[in-house]
């Protein structure tokens, strides 16, 4: 006697092809739905793959290939500073060309035997007492210093007690989508090389807008011009001292400055906290040392 099921009727047989159809139509579905996706996500890769490239393309354009070696500007000493010696006036200097691979000696030692960036030195007895500040454009705690302590330093300066030599590095650019901090730089050096009597203002000016954020180069130009740098937008749209900004912050490096402001005062690093008593209590000491 067999076993095998009986005959399947008409009924039965449209229930198991519809059941079949149905299935069929499914897995087709979950094969289009799971293709869309995969289309969907291929294409978000391919915007966020351009996106990546039309970034770097961008930074490369704005960071651009700099030359290692070029002109300093005029004003700017070998040690990749400039000296104010009043508001208005800049100390000379026949630098030249300056080249990254060709550093000057980066240090020395003071009077107290520490090791010190190269420049840096006491002043004789009755000289205006020497401050030099190493700062970048795009540091915050530059810009406190700045807003805390220039107009102490302008009353300084006004009366030729001090001098102030800025030494504007570039160590922020790691951070900077658009280099900032050299951008900074070349802009404060062509405003020394070009109007030397406003190179004071500007660098008060820029760092009065680091809460503004990063600016381009057209407001860098605008902001030379308002404290009447009017010959300096050539240099800054194009770039004139990147050179030097970038030979700057190598013989910084070299002397192994750590961050910013780092202050040193009358031939030795200051702390920021007692800056003013440290700086006033050298010009007392350098009268006093004048007279008797």
């Amino acid at each position: 006697m067999s076993d095998r099921n009986p005959k399947q009727t008409k009924a039965e047989r449209q229930a198991v092809a519809r059941e079949k159809a149905r299935a069929l139509r499914e897995a087709q579905l979950k094969k289009e739905r799971r293709n869309k996706l995969l289309t969907r996500w291929g294409i978000v890769a391919g915007i966020v793959a351009v996106i990546v490239i039309v970034a770097v393309i961008v930074i490369n354009s704005v960071r651009g290939d700099i030359p290692d070696a070029g002109p300093a500007p005029a004003n700017g000493n070998i040690n990749g500073g400039f000296t104010l010696t009043s508001t208005t006036s800049l100390e000379p200097a026949d630098t030249g060309e300056v080249d990254v691979n060709n550093l000057p000696e980066a240090t020395t030692t003071n009077e107290a035997g520490d090791t010190v960036p190269a420049g840096v030195e006491a002043a004789a007895p009755g000289e205006p007492v020497q401050i030099v500040e190493y700062v970048d454009i795009n540091c915050v705690h530059c810009a406190d210093f700045s807003a805390t302590y220039a107009d102490q330093v302008q009353t300084w300066l006004a009366a030729g007690e001090v001098t102030l030599e800025y030494r504007t590095v570039a160590f922020l650019d790691r951070n900077s989508p658009t280099n900032y901090s050299s951008r900074g730089a070349n802009a404060a050096a062509c405003v020394a090389d070009t109007n030397p009597e406003s190179y004071w203002d500007f660098m008060k000016a820029i760092f009065a807008q680091h809460a503004a954020g990063e600016v381009n180069n057209a407001a860098l130009v605008d902001m030379a011009e308002s404290v009447g740098a009017t010959e300096a937008a050539d240099c800054i749209e194009n770039d004139g001292f990147r050179t030097y900004v970038k030979y700057a912050d190598a013989v910084a490096r070299a002397a192994e400055v750590g961050g910013t402001p780092t202050v040193y005062v009358n031939g030795s690093e200051a702390d920021l906290n007692s800056f003013v008593e440290t700086v006033q209590t050298a010009i007392d000491a350098n009268n006093e040392e004048a007279s008797s």
